[in-house]
């Protein structure tokens, strides 16, 4: 079982200065590199206290300084939010400065205000999403790129650097919804699964993909599926409970949450299974409980679900250290 951590850069409330927030961030990034954590993923987000981070390339510019082994991984580079060759060229870089540890995950993005503000058109999203991501591998493996795409056309450039590792870092596209998991099982690519289903649409999606992968003649055989899964975790039960009730709350009231439906999003509103919405991502997302509780629940999720890669984001400084000290040196 390999083990990251979703790492998101929140500044709820705007308390405490904002340059505390990278700063803690980077701490939990270097525990992670002395302990047994497979890769940070670092998430990326415009114009919103959610999570302060815009560049996860330059982030992990400065998480690959400061850590030897960890991988840094993008979950997820907005793929149609870039011009694709500086995407190119910025992973590339990463993957260099790194030596040679970047995951790639790349995403559409769903937020028309990040799509209106950077001038993109949001309805043409998936397009240049595809484009991109067809775009970027072919800067990273071909000598010099010739393409004309619909949105996007090059001849003859010459994309520098090169990636470090060969062919290309090992990619993963966010897949959401079930015309995402389709698309990229389609292609061959392996997915990215999101903090926000249930574990039992996670389950249905990940059998779907496999199914659809089956169907386009790739093999799922030896894939890591990064599952990203809210964490709480605590030395009783109803402590965690309370760590999970509380992230919860915090979740709805700045992202998640039905009041932000009226926001223009490229997703569906959520239904949260006809529950309350906090009580839905207690019950039924955040993996909460004791240490041993944890373990237990992720063991059953890998006999349930496929569970192969636990991508956590823990919902507490607590929550983050129990995880490292007692959980993962277990799984």
């Amino acid at each position: 079982m390999k083990v990251g951590v979703l790492q998101f850069f929140s500044w709820p409330g705007r308390h405490g200065p904002l340059e505390d927030v990278f700063g803690r961030a980077l701490e939990r990034i270097e525990i992670m590199d002395r302990g047994g954590f497979d890769a940070v993923w670092l998430a990326e987000h415009h114009f919103t206290t959610f999570s302060v981070c815009p560049s996860v390339h330059m982030l992990g510019t400065l998480a690959a300084a400061r850590t030897e082994r960890l991988r840094i991984g993008t979950a997820v580079s907005l793929a149609a939010l870039y011009h694709p060759l500086r995407l190119a060229e910025e992973v590339a870089l990463l993957d260099m400065l790194s030596g040679g540890r970047v995951n790639w995950g790349a995403g559409r993005g769903f937020a028309h205000s990040e799509f209106n503000a950077f001038g993109v058109p949001p309805e043409q999203s998936t397009e240049r999403f595809h484009e991109a991501v067809d775009i970027v591998l072919q800067a990273w493996t071909q000598e010099k790129l010739t393409y004309a795409g619909k949105h996007f056309s090059f001849d003859n450039v010459e994309v520098l650097p090169k990636p470090l590792q060969k062919p290309h870092p090992p990619v993963w596209m966010a897949a959401t919804s079930e015309t995402a998991v389709d698309w990229a099982a389609s292609q061959g690519f392996s997915i990215l699964m999101d903090p926000h289903a249930s574990m039992a649409d996670l389950g249905a999606k990940r059998r779907r993909y496999a199914e659809r992968l089956a169907a386009a003649g790739f093999s799922d055989s030896g894939r890591d599926i990064p599952m990203a899964r809210l964490l709480a975790l605590a030395p009783t039960m109803g402590e965690a409970e309370t760590i999970a009730r509380r992230g919860a709350q915090w979740l709805v009231d700045a992202y998640a949450g039905p009041q932000h439906h009226g926001q223009k999003s490229m997703q569906a509103p959520r239904t949260f299974g006809g529950k309350d919405p906090v009580q839905y991502y207690v019950d039924d997302v955040i993996i909460h409980g004791t240490p041993d509780a944890v373990v237990e629940r992720i063991a059953g999720l890998r006999e349930e679900i496929g569970l192969n890669y636990l991508m956590c984001a823990p919902l507490s400084r607590a929550t983050f250290r129990l995880l490292a000290d007692q959980v993962v040196p277990r799984l």
